[in-house]
């Protein structure tokens, strides 16, 4: 959407296509819509694998991108990345990009599934002329399972809009007031989809520990999805309950971060989380899993702790620590504000996304 939104209108004409909303997990639908960026739901696009509708979408994409005569076409996330560059291939497209938001395989998924994703990932890696990466750690990911030529990956953070996570903005007590919050209570929060990916049954189970050696500590988780009754079950059982705000999903998230005064994320796997950058430049330190691109947005000790994924004992700890000392979380959410403003500007990601697009388009001679 930003990419869209921000390119030069005098230089691009740009569409976006997507699946249809997905329920519980949200829509940017209505805010794409509000920016002017015309858009496409194609309601075959769907996440789970179905061949029927995957087939039909693969041929509507095709018939739409040929009708269109795209220039460019470039994709995100796992299935529509495959599905619409083999389309875009198809449509005779010459130029095809994906962004590798994390790749569709990884280690917690089983080997058949695991497998037939690397071996598309290659298969359309070939007609596909840049891959684009939010972590450096996807590029030995993705060489090693034999995905594409080194020459093709470019490293590009996926970044954010900087001026609308300004701490500076928002009045935090008013926040806190509105959700029911202590106004001096030490608050460990997320924000995130209730999914397996996200893992928020171990954000539970660590929050139980905090508050064990915190009584009063409080929790406030911020989104919704598929394991949503199970997170309210596991908040029972760890006895923290009634002391957890569960918001639902919120598009303000950047009030929600100011209420926080540690973020923690419990993800398995990730390309770059976008939510970690957002937390950083609300002056949150962030407490996380090493999973992927994550361990590469936190510099260890300085804007926040990386942990060990299981290691619910010593996530626990660095919370402890930081919950109980609010000289060290204003030291680091200052050094996570400059590092946000460093490395994660979404104008300067847009712009690095421009330059890439010049250059295959004159490799093409369509300059």
């Amino acid at each position: 959407m930003y990419t869209a939104a921000l390119l030069d209108p005098a230089r691009y004409r740009v569409e976006l296509v997507c699946g249809p909303q997905t329920g519980a997990e949200g829509s940017l639908v209505e805010e794409v819509r509000a920016r002017g960026i015309p858009l496409t739901i194609l309601p075959e696009l769907v996440r789970p694998i179905s061949p029927l509708r995957d087939l039909i979408a693969l041929l509507k994409l095709t018939r739409f991108i040929r009708r269109r005569r795209f220039t460019i076409v470039h994709t995100h996330s796992s299935k529509a990345g495959i599905i619409g560059r083999l389309a875009a291939w198809l449509a005779g497209v010459p130029v095809i990009v994906h962004t590798v938001h994390g790749w569709s395989f990884h280690d917690y998924m089983p080997f058949a599934s695991r497998y037939l994703y690397i071996l598309l990932e290659r298969c359309t890696a070939h007609f596909t002329d840049a891959l684009i990466l939010v972590a450096r750690s996807d590029r030995e990911k993705g060489l090693r399972a034999g995905i594409g030529r080194p020459e093709q990956y470019h490293l590009i953070r996926s970044a954010i809009p900087l001026e609308e996570f300004d701490p500076a903005t928002v009045d935090r007590f008013a926040v806190r007031r509105e959700l029911g919050l202590p106004l001096d209570a030490p608050v460990l929060g997320n924000v995130g989809r209730f999914s397996t990916q996200k893992n928020p049954l171990d954000w539970v189970r660590m929050a139980g520990k905090v508050a064990r050696e915190l009584p009063e500590c409080r929790f406030l988780l911020v989104g919704d999805g598929p394991l949503r009754e199970e997170v309210e079950s596991a908040l029972v059982a760890e006895g923290i309950a009634d002391r957890t705000v569960l918001t639902g999903l919120r598009r303000d998230v950047p009030r929600m971060l100011a209420a926080m005064d540690v973020f923690a994320l419990t993800s398995l796997w990730e390309g770059l989380p976008r939510v970690i950058p957002q937390a950083m430049s609300m002056r949150v330190p962030v407490v996380a899993n090493r999973a992927d691109g994550t361990a590469e947005a936190i510099i260890h000790g300085e804007t926040g702790y990386l942990c060990n994924p299981g290691d619910l004992d010593g996530m626990a700890a660095y919370c402890l620590q930081l919950l109980r000392d609010p000289v060290r979380r204003q030291t680091m959410g200052a050094s996570g504000r400059a590092r946000a403003a460093g490395e994660f500007d979404v104008r300067s990601m847009v712009a690095q996304i421009a330059a890439l697009y010049e250059a295959l388009l004159a490799a093409k001679g369509l300059r």
